[in-house]
């Protein structure tokens, strides 16, 4: 997994770098090795460029692993939501260049950086857990909540709205997009202009003004996961937490 999560510091930038190969699926080992990376970030008093592979961010949890159900399948669920908590209340700079694709688990970690880039392109960003028969976890509405505007909160949480990166400026879900070849170049020069924020003004002004998404979300977490922990004795997961 190490060479698929690939963490690169250069003058105070940590770039982490996901490649599978294929979707950059959200796997258990995929995801601690994600945590990983950002513990290492904030230990260097890195600012953060969080992307992923050509043509695709991630396309969200591994199907596999959800298929199977069981304490892998929980573990994974819920360690995806607590790296994106992790991600908001991460306290430098963090700067997401979206090469693609962002699906379910990858768009709501695109919804967690403080600066989206995206690629523009034929890209599709959504969280399709309705279209797929799963109710939205409570986590995934407080992340979708804090960031999407109210328009596109409904139509994205309630009606699975498949967004094009134009669109999903408008929604909340990138800050700007660019040409496909210009995403990392655009992203460190990003990056660069936040490091030279006050670092403890930065840290202290996010954790103020998310500290009301943050406990939602933290307590969302905690419901999912004692709903997902009482399904353990069926074969699969199941449905996603709902209300």
């Amino acid at each position: 997994m190490a060479n698929r999560v690939r963490y690169e510091l250069d003058d105070s930038i940590a770039t982490i770098a996901m490649d599978d190969g294929k979707v950059n699926a959200l796997s258990p080992a995929m995801l601690a090795a994600i945590t990983g990376a950002f513990d290492r970030a904030r230990d260097d008093g890195a600012g953060v460029i969080f992307t992923g592979r050509n043509g695709t961010f991630s396309a969200g949890f591994d199907l596999k692993v959800m298929r199977a159900g069981g304490v892998d399948a929980v573990d994974m669920i819920i360690g995806g939501f607590r790296l994106a908590h992790k991600i908001l209340s991460h306290p430098t700079p963090v700067v997401i260049a979206c090469t693609g694709h962002a699906v379910a688990m990858g768009a709501f970690l695109l919804l967690s950086g403080d600066h989206r880039i995206g690629a523009a392109g034929d890209h599709r960003i959504l969280a399709n857990e309705v279209a797929i028969g799963l109710t939205m976890p409570r986590a995934a509405v407080e992340i979708c909540r804090q960031r999407l505007t109210p328009a596109a909160f409904n139509r994205a949480v309630i009606l699975a709205e498949t967004f094009t990166p134009d669109a999903a400026v408008s929604a909340g879900f990138l800050d700007e997009i660019v040409p496909v070849d210009n995403v990392l170049a655009t992203a460190k020069a990003a990056a660069a202009r936040f490091a030279q924020l006050n670092a403890e003004a930065h840290t202290a002004s996010k954790l103020r003004a998310r500290a009301q998404a943050l406990d939602a979300i933290a307590a969302a977490i905690d419901a999912d996961e004692d709903q997902l922990r009482s399904l353990l004795g069926q074969t699969s997961v199941g449905p996603a937490p709902g209300a």
